[in-house]
């Protein structure tokens, strides 16, 4: 009877009723509305059949216009107001269609129908077209409910998902296999820095336990991370990787998603060479609503595998935080990343 279906251009749900709910119940509102005649003696069976026609043409008219003024067909914002301009519509416009009905009754049967007739049929037009517009009004608030449900759901889904992501990011394996290795050279070698190198170490996982709860931090605390992680990794490449920052003191008290900074630099140690002879450069600036994390592209050869949901994870928590999108940009020179930073965001 009532059912959702996908329209592909949008890719969205609409809400449609069956032609049968929609025929089946015209059909009832025009024998229900002509009980009265049926009830009359002397009442011929061609006056009833003509006065059910009336009722159930009208019906029909309610019944579409009302469907076809929804906000799927119009574009109007979607409303849970019971009174209000579509109501005032669909009452003025059905007066005229219920003029317009007797007079062709008038015209075709010569009926001369006199004024209190002609007053009892805009009533029961009324009265149909308060009874359908009711059933659909709850109708759609219950699938427009139903729908805020399921994409609540959803959105609560993505974001346990992205921040089960984060977390595994925050204990990875790999950088801290890597991270031990270099420390072991260091110190076989008797490198004066590995003192720095457990220090920052211990910052690093300090920092992710402390704000593993975390949605959202300061600018200023996600860059104390980030060059902690940054010193871990210039430890293991030297001289092949730098970075670079220049965020304004504005930008700076602005708030982020947590590990977003850290999670970019990572992904561009992965994917690109890192090496004495081809350095990689990540820079981080500012400009007006953004923080930009830019870094020369030289992609491996041979590629590491990967997830492709790094940056996905960024722009889901992006958009369940503010309703913004990070941009990603990518050139023959340049992979950038652009994250709104927004001081209205909230921890």
């Amino acid at each position: 009877m009532i059912f959702e279906r996908y329209i592909q251009r949008e890719n969205l749900k609409v809400f449609v009723i069956s032609q049968n709910v929609i025929w089946l119940s015209a059909v009832f509102m025009g024998i229900l509305a002509s009980i009265p005649k049926i009830l009359q003696l002397k009442v011929s069976l061609a006056e009833i059949l003509v006065d059910c026609l009336t009722a159930f043409l009208y019906s029909l008219y309610v019944w579409f216009y009302n469907l076809y003024t929804l906000p799927k067909y119009a574009n109007h914002a979607i409303t849970t107001r019971f009174f209000g301009a579509r109501l005032i519509w669909s009452l003025l416009l059905g007066f005229l269609v219920m003029g317009l009905l007797v007079i062709v009754n008038q015209l075709l049967f010569q009926d001369h129908l006199i004024g209190s007739m002609i007053l009892m049929y805009q009533f029961r037009g009324v009265l149909i077209n308060l009874t359908i517009y009711m059933f659909l009004y709850l109708l759609y608030q219950s699938y427009i409910n139903q729908v805020m449900a399921v994409e609540l759901e959803r959105t609560k889904s993505d974001h346990l998902e992205a921040r089960y992501e984060l977390l595994k990011q925050q204990v990875n394996p790999h950088f801290l296999f890597n991270s031990l290795n270099t420390l072991k050279s260091m110190v076989e070698v008797g490198d004066e820095h590995s003192a720095n190198f457990i220090v920052k170490l211990s910052e690093f996982y300090r920092y992710s336990l402390e704000n593993r709860q975390k949605d959202v931090v300061p600018v200023h605390e996600e860059l104390k991370m980030l060059n902690a992680y940054f010193y871990l990794i210039q430890a293991r490449f030297e001289e092949g990787v730098s970075l670079q920052v220049n965020i304004s003191a504005g930008h700076q008290k602005a708030t982020i998603p947590v590990f977003t900074l850290q999670l970019l630099a990572e992904n561009a140690v992965k994917h690109n060479i890192v090496s004495v002879d081809q350095p990689l450069n990540i820079r981080v600036t500012s400009s007006d609503n953004w923080i930009i994390v830019q870094n020369n592209l030289q992609l491996k050869s041979i590629p590491e595998p990967s997830t492709k949901i790094g940056l996905e994870n960024v722009n889901q928590r992006y958009l369940h935080l503010t309703g913004l999108s990070i941009e990603v940009k990518a050139d023959d020179q340049y992979f950038t990343v652009k994250l709104p930073a927004h001081e209205y965001i909230s921890n």
